[in-house]
């Protein structure tokens, strides 16, 4: 099967693993020439502030998602590293819980395969995945990457 459409999906743990997760990205689309879907996934909680903290007029016009997520630090700094690396990308904001959230956008999207970032939690360095890339891994309707980030 022909990798045309890959999910990249990032929430708000993902900022101090950006680095491997475009790595890991571009490594995968390029050779294969496929477009990719750079999604930001927030919980309500986290739009909320996130609109705040971006200032945002939400009084006046209605935000969508993609805007949000466009405007955000985590996602700029992965498409300047697909923009240098020749890859096409598409930005998305999504906003519900992080892992029904990616894997409604993985169908949405018509995903080929969905990158997800986590870190290892146990001294012994083996990855344990959270419930959100757990989730993601059981549920999504194409395979997953799962990409740990570096040691702490």
């Amino acid at each position: 099967m022909a990798l045309e459409t890959i999910l990249l999906a990032v929430g708000p743990g993902d900022a101090d693993r950006a680095d491997e997760l475009a790595t890991a990205v571009v490594d995968v689309a390029k050779p294969a020439g496929a477009t990719v879907d750079l999604a930001h996934v927030f919980t309500q909680s986290e739009y909320d502030e996130v609109l705040e903290r971006l200032d945002f007029d939400v009084g006046v016009d209605e935000v969508h998602p993609d805007e949000v997520a466009a405007r955000h630090a985590t996602i700029r700094e992965l498409a300047a590293v697909l923009d240098e690396s020749d890859v096409e990308y598409e930005v998305h904001g999504a906003v519900g819980q992080h892992g029904p959230a990616i894997v409604d956008l993985a169908t949405d999207v018509d995903a080929d395969r969905v990158v997800v970032g986590g870190r290892t939690r146990s001294p012994a360095g083996k990855a344990v995945f959270g419930s959100t890339a757990q989730e993601v891994l059981l549920s999504a309707p194409c395979p997953v990457t799962f990409v740990r980030g570096s040691e702490a």
